[in-house]
């Protein structure tokens, strides 16, 4: 973070302050504190930032935003708001302005904007000295965290932006004002919360508010949804596979081990391009960091030489191998919408034995959970040769995958008797993969299996 003023971020969220501090860090939790900092009291469900308002002082930080009383300090060095939550992202907003320069792509989506985000970093690091959002922190949290990490020395930034109900990506956008929107895909990720996939395309489409007039909006025309969008008001391009309306478009798809060739279609010429991952669903991802990248003014051939030095970050995809057993991590999240691809990947690969199919529940589906989960056990039935299922509806896959004619088909009630019953069963040549919602936990099974394998 490079110095700001203490006065400027305090005008930013609507209050004053005595105090005369340049502010190189703001800091949300005292284990990371840094002596001059600027100390954030969130509060939450479990925890409140104001308890270790006093500690923060006392180790040095130049002040504090509350939004309640705090006694035994310094009242000088308090910045009163109505929420402080609110307050990051003020104070991000007015950082981000500090930075009129900055190429800075926002990337939104169902499913697939983490992935995409670091295939677009990738790409645009191919001409810029590019920041990204770290991990997946891409909620009003997150996403000024990663704001703050901008220096003069950034000419781009890839910020990745979550949601949960209407209105959060409007102030996200609105605050950040982003040079190049990225849509992804509309599944069914929050549908229990937003009740039907054209709410959650009305959420998403609040990108467009924070772009200026003729700022390029990349969509996949691949998705049915998104594929009937139409803003005037932007330079509208899309992406896809299928779609022959698409402006990008991707051809002749041959996966070989653990990556993918295939062709580009753009501005009236074809590019070779290889990526070191598989799946039709990172095609479609590779395609809308080309678009972004050409729309930066880098060259088509340095695109396509970043796009096959990508490398997948945290459980999205990482592939081990041990004892002659291929094992997928894809442990991160999971929707109907990805687990279809895993699914569909895991069809395809290349694999000597059998095709192992591990997975749990998908969660936050509301109404439409249970035919979630029976509907993907049915695919699993024509992509693996055995599954096994944990949890309260990952039953579901198991009944699906039955109906479908699977006959390996397992479900446990205890992710450890699913991980015995699994290194009881693979083989050398065989491929496991293992999919599931995060908070399932399931990279678990993957870790007792990995151990198994290396005694």
């Amino acid at each position: 973070m490079e110095a700001v003023k203490l006065t400027l971020l305090a005008a930013a969220m609507g209050c004053e302050t005595a105090v005369e501090a340049d502010i190189t860090h703001i800091c949300t939790d005292t284990r990371k504190l840094t002596p001059g900092c600027l100390f954030v009291a969130l509060k939450g469900e479990t925890f409140d930032g104001h308890r270790f308002v006093k500690t923060a002082l006392e180790q040095g930080a130049a002040a504090a935003v509350v939004h309640q009383p705090v006694e035994d300090v310094d009242q000088d060095k308090l910045l009163e708001v109505m929420d402080t939550q609110d307050a990051l992202l003020d104070m991000a907003s007015v950082y981000r302005d500090q930075f009129p320069e900055l190429k800075l792509v926002a990337v939104t989506g169902s499913v697939g904007k983490t992935t995409t985000k670091d295939f677009i970093a990738c790409v645009v690091s191919a001409g810029y000295n590019t920041h990204k959002t770290q991990g997946n922190q891409n909620n009003e949290i997150g996403v000024p965290a990663t704001i703050y990490g901008l220096t003069k020395e950034h000419g781009a930034a890839v910020v990745e932006m979550g949601m949960q109900g209407l209105g959060e990506i409007l102030d996200l956008t609105l605050a950040l004002h982003p040079t190049i929107g990225v849509i992804t895909n509309i599944g069914v990720s929050h549908i229990e919360r937003l009740g039907s996939r054209e709410n959650i395309l009305k959420a998403k489409l609040e990108l467009c508010e924070g772009l200026e007039d003729g700022a390029p909006l990349f969509l996949c025309g691949d998705n049915d949804l998104l594929a009937t969008v139409e803003e005037p008001r932007l330079e509208t391009i899309f992406y896809g596979i299928e779609n022959p309306a698409c402006a990008i478009r991707g051809g002749e798809i041959k996966e070989e081990g653990d990556s993918t060739s295939f062709v580009i279609m753009a501005e009236g010429q074809t590019w070779q391009a290889v990526i070191p991952c598989v799946g039709r669903h990172n095609v479609l991802n590779a395609l809308a960091a080309f678009g972004v990248g050409r729309k930066l003014g880098i060259p088509a051939e340095r695109c396509i030489a970043a796009l096959a030095d990508y490398q997948p970050s945290g459980m999205r995809q990482h592939i081990v191998r041990l004892g002659g057993v291929t094992m997928v991590e894809d442990c991160y999240n999971a929707s109907p919408d990805s687990m279809r691809a895993a699914l569909t990947t895991l069809k395809d690969y290349p694999c000597s034995g059998r095709r192992i199919a591990v997975l749990a529940d998908m969660l936050e589906l509301g109404h439409i959970a249970e035919e979630s989960h029976r509907s993907t056990g049915k695919l699993a039935a024509q992509c693996a040769d055995m599954l096994f299922c944990y949890g309260p509806l990952g039953r579901l896959y198991a009944q699906g995958a039955a109906e479908a004619g699977l006959r390996q088909a397992h479900w446990f009630a205890q992710k450890a008797d699913l991980a015995e019953a699994l290194c009881g069963q693979v083989q050398p040549g065989d491929v496991v993969w293992v999919k599931a919602s995060r908070g399932m936990k399931l990279e678990e099974v993957l870790g007792t299996l990995q151990a198994r394998l290396e005694q």
